[in-house]
């Protein structure tokens, strides 16, 4: 960072001592929300993420941003935990399937939209509005998350037994752990895109920043895409369809990585899109599914859930990140195999587990 004149490797402490405490604190949040009710972690959470990014905007040093990037972590996760699990609390199979879709409309517009307001922001004020403006966004899902009524009243017993039993239901349910191995093995190519499209794009394509920042914006619009068509088309294809079509899907996009038929940039920039509009069509469906296997403790389940996707996400950006002589290949076998992996268990699953159907 310019304005310390600090070693990259030191800066982005800001981003990988974030991530990983965000990952762990999922794992805390869901159980305690099964324990104590969704809203008193979730409130919890949001004055800590409120309070991380504010010290982050009055940082003066770069230890003191980092230790402040901890605090807003611990805080983040509980957004991620428990939103999915209030989700499942107030409603019915359809109608929240529908609602996970819109969420993955917003969530595919967030990398489409923040890096422009991110630069207006740099532009015309410094860095540290930017996580001033994360504090005031977090100011006002503190308000919402304050009038909105518990869905969920909690369980007795001591926290600790809570959370070993939780995670004991959960971690012996087969078909849960069945469906959140699929949702985290195909998003493998999601996060090794993220890692490695700079590279590919900018130093092996030969594309200026805004060209890059083009195709990676496109990238996040096919995974909208498919999202929409999942909210228009769900009810019509039925879930478990709309699951087998995205895992095939991935598989798709992964042989057109690995057997090009064209040249240029668009010969990783098509197969990535057909990949990721089949990941936001099967996401909302399959996390609805993994949702209904375990409703006594939704909480522990979407912790779960969402832990083991960014867990296998990091491997994958671990990964793609080394030195490997064709990239575009590494992420095209990445993505067949884990389609292949993911739509073989899913079928598995289909067949010898029960699952919940909208079919």
């Amino acid at each position: 960072m310019k304005t310390w004149q600090l070693p990259l490797v030191i800066v982005n402490l800001t981003l990988v001592l974030f991530f990983v405490t965000y990952c762990c604190s999922l794992l805390v949040y869901g159980p305690l929300s099964d324990r104590l009710g969704r809203k008193p972690p979730l409130l919890t959470g949001l004055l800590l993420f409120v309070s991380g990014s504010l010290l982050c905007a009055l940082s003066a040093n770069i230890w003191m941003l980092v230790s402040a990037r901890i605090i807003q972590a611990m805080g983040a996760g509980s957004a991620s935990a428990i939103s999915l699990a209030m989700a499942r609390d107030r409603l019915p199979g359809s109608q929240r399937e529908r609602v996970f879709s819109q969420i993955s409309v917003i969530m595919a517009l967030a990398p489409m939209i923040s890096p422009m307001i991110g630069s207006l922001i740099l532009e015309h004020l410094s860095w540290h509005w930017i996580f001033a403006m994360q504090g005031l966004m977090g100011m006002i899902a503190l308000v919402g998350v304050f009038i909105t009524p518990e869905s969920h009243v909690g369980v007795q017993g001591s926290v600790l037994a809570v959370l070993r039993q939780s995670y004991g239901r959960v971690l012996r349910n087969r078909q849960l752990m069945g469906l959140v191995l699929c949702n985290a093995m195909t998003g493998l190519p999601l996060f090794a895109f993220i890692a490695g499209s700079a590279s590919i794009y900018i130093t092996g394509f030969q594309l200026s920043g805004n060209r890059f920042s083009l195709l990676f914006g496109a990238n996040a619009f096919c995974f909208m895409a498919g999202s929409m068509s999942c909210l228009r088309f769900g009810k019509k294809i039925g879930t478990l369809r709309m699951v087998t079509w995205g895992y095939a899907g991935v598989i798709a996009g992964g042989i057109g990585l690995l057997v090009p038929l064209i040249d240029g940039p668009l010969r990783f920039a098509l197969p990535m899109g057909i990949i990721t509009f089949f990941l936001g069509m099967s996401r909302p469906p399959s996390n609805n599914l993994i949702l209904e296997q375990a409703p006594k403790d939704a909480g522990t389940s979407s912790s779960v859930m969402v832990f083991s996707y960014f867990f296998c996400g990091a491997l994958a950006m671990a990964a793609v990140s080394l030195n490997w002589p064709d990239k575009i290949r590494f992420v095209g076998t990445l993505a067949f195999a884990s389609g292949i992996l993911s739509l073989g268990l899913w079928l598995f699953l289909r067949r010898h587990l029960y699952l919940p159907t909208a079919d």
